[in-house]
């Protein structure tokens, strides 16, 4: 690289070559100029010589009092990177484990349950309040249903079948939606409103249980995983609650 300056006269030579859109520089100045001395170059530069390197771009007196211009966009972090500090805006909420093993304590204990009530009303196994069929017909009948006979054995198979299907996670909305229904005319017939509640709380715990479930799905510790209603629960939830309010409908009117 070579750089010709000279006083009182125009300058038409550039560092990398002729370059016809500089304009015509007149040079006149009385500082003078000087040579570097490095031999391996003829580098001339203007302004005062210092001790030791003095090359045209070394940091001298000369250029001391220079404007530096910082251009923006030439960092090392891209403008459009997210750095630690930054707060990620409209994250989702994820699914978590938790959220399985909870549905599954409540699936077991809700479905457990009724399992046991029904096994009693079907057997008499577990010396519970109804002792076997006989039993359960006899309640039916107290409470002014018209077909005690069939009846048991729909209430008996509906908690006996809907607690299975609860504990496993199997057609999960049907199970559900068989508890609710069976809850549903049990606080109706046994509510007595004169008193706090109709003396019902239970009663309305397992059915808000099972409204929950239904609506939530079982979880993916289920049998029923991948399948439809599994991947559509509030649609299948939906569905089976209407099937559930209707049967309760014909159950407390027509064989009432």
């Amino acid at each position: 690289m070579w750089y010709e300056a000279t006083t009182n006269r125009e300058v038409r030579t550039h560092p990398f070559g002729p370059c016809n859109t500089l304009p015509r520089v007149s040079t006149e100045d009385d500082r003078g100029f000087y040579t570097t001395g490095d031999s391996s170059s003829t580098t001339q530069s203007f302004g005062t010589p210092t001790s030791g390197s003095s090359g045209f771009f070394d940091d001298d007196a000369a250029f001391s009092n220079a404007q530096t211009t910082t251009f923006s966009g030439f960092g090392d972090t891209d403008a459009t990177e997210t750095t630690e500090d930054t707060p990620t805006k409209g994250r989702k909420a994820e699914w978590h484990g938790g959220l399985d093993f909870g549905l599954l304590v409540l699936r077991l204990a809700l479905g457990g349950l009724f399992v046991a009530h029904g096994l009693d009303k079907l057997f008499g196994w577990l010396n519970g309040p109804l002792d076997g069929m006989d039993a359960t017909r006899q309640m039916l009948t107290e409470a002014g249903f018209t077909e005690p006979g069939i009846l048991a054995w729909v209430l008996a198979i509906s908690e006996t079948a809907g607690g299975v299907l609860l504990i496993l996670g199997l057609f999960f909305p049907a199970g559900a939606a068989a508890i609710l229904g069976v809850m549903a005319n049990v606080i109706v017939v046994k509510g007595n409103w004169n008193l706090f509640l109709g003396d019902v709380e239970l009663e309305m715990m397992y059915a808000a249980a099972a409204f929950a479930l239904l609506f939530t799905g079982p979880g993916r510790i289920a049998l029923d995983r991948h399948t439809p209603w599994w991947r559509r629960a509030p649609l299948f939830g939906l569905v089976f609650l209407v099937i559930a309010a209707g049967l309760s409908v014909v159950t407390l009117v027509v064989w009432r």
